[in-house]
């Protein structure tokens, strides 16, 4: 009985990592064509921040932490998800689901450069042939001509590029900062803090706020599923998924949730897969595979969208 729950639970925990996390994309789409970038990020991380601390505190998990821990979740939220999400989320509104999830998915390929520039490590044989798969991806990715054409995607796959270079050295400054050891403590405290940057970011950028009541049915229905599902379930399952299976079947989720986000935005919003995003892709990925090794993936995979 207690392995078949246990089996039950995984096969749960995956899909909400593979769809869950792979439908953000097409969620946080739907919802910045209506509402102002930046407010939709602060408000979602705001929320997910409280709920988990409010869990916390049901489920009697101490959040206290020391000044020096909530200094780097401050840190750690800022890069992650107010800079990393938040222009993400900005650039939505200029690229289609599919390409951004694919661009992002090159994570691992930018981590292992910035390990290599700024702590002079070797990368391996293996991990090189996946650099020079990744950058050729990543090049049949960015030089469509549809791409090309048009400014404003130039822009956001820019963007795009700058929040996966903050996110790689989060990711560097994570795997040596003094964090509290509760993930669920440690990711409550950078949503909730990630989320207010994120408030002053839009009023700073002169943002127009609205009301909740006043969006559409389905961008209040997106919003609640990016706080509840995106922030708060997926990443339990995550943190289960660490302890229960392997690192590397976990890591798994990088391939996943491009292709989900690419079907996903296909589906709904009838947004164009070319055949050159697909060769873009199966290249990109097979790259992030040879990057993906078992030394790395713990910080290629410690912190998701």
């Amino acid at each position: 009985m207690g392995k078949s729950s246990n089996s039950a639970l995984v096969i749960l925990a995956f899909f909400a990592i593979y769809v869950i996390w792979g439908s953000t994309y097409l969620l946080n789409k739907i919802a910045v064509l209506e509402l102002e970038p930046f407010m939709l990020a602060g408000c979602r991380f705001t929320v997910a921040g409280l709920c988990i601390f409010l869990l916390a505190k049901i489920m009697g998990i101490s959040l206290s932490i020391t000044k020096k821990q909530l200094w780097n979740t401050i840190i750690a939220g800022v890069l992650f998800l107010s800079i990393g999400n938040g222009f993400v989320v900005w650039a939505l509104r200029y690229v289609d689901t599919g390409f951004a999830a694919l661009e992002i998915s090159a994570q691992p390929l930018i981590i292992l450069i910035l390990m290599r520039i700024l702590q002079g490590k070797k990368i391996q044989p293996m991990s090189m042939v996946g650099v020079l798969l990744g950058i050729l991806g990543i090049y049949l990715l960015v030089s469509q001509k549809q791409i090309i054409a048009q400014e404003e995607s130039i822009l956001g796959m820019v963007t795009i590029f700058f929040c996966l270079v903050c996110w790689a050295y989060a990711s560097l400054f994570v795997a040596k900062a003094d964090l509290p050891t509760n993930y669920f403590v440690n990711t409550g405290y950078q949503m909730f803090f990630a989320g207010i940057i994120l408030g002053l970011m839009s009023l700073a950028f002169g943002e127009e706020w609205s009301s909740p009541l006043g969006w559409s049915t389905e961008v209040q229905v997106s919003m609640l599923l990016l706080v509840f599902l995106g922030s708060i379930v997926a990443f339990t399952s995550f943190n289960y998924l660490l302890k229960a299976v392997s690192p590397e079947k976990v890591a798994t989720s990088t391939y996943v949730n491009p292709i989900v986000a690419l079907l996903l935005g296909w589906y709904f919003l009838d947004e164009q897969i070319t055949l050159q995003s697909i060769v873009a892709a199966v290249i990109l990925l097979t790259g992030v595979y040879f990057i993906n090794t078992k030394k790395t993936l713990a910080i290629f995979e410690r912190f998701k969208r």
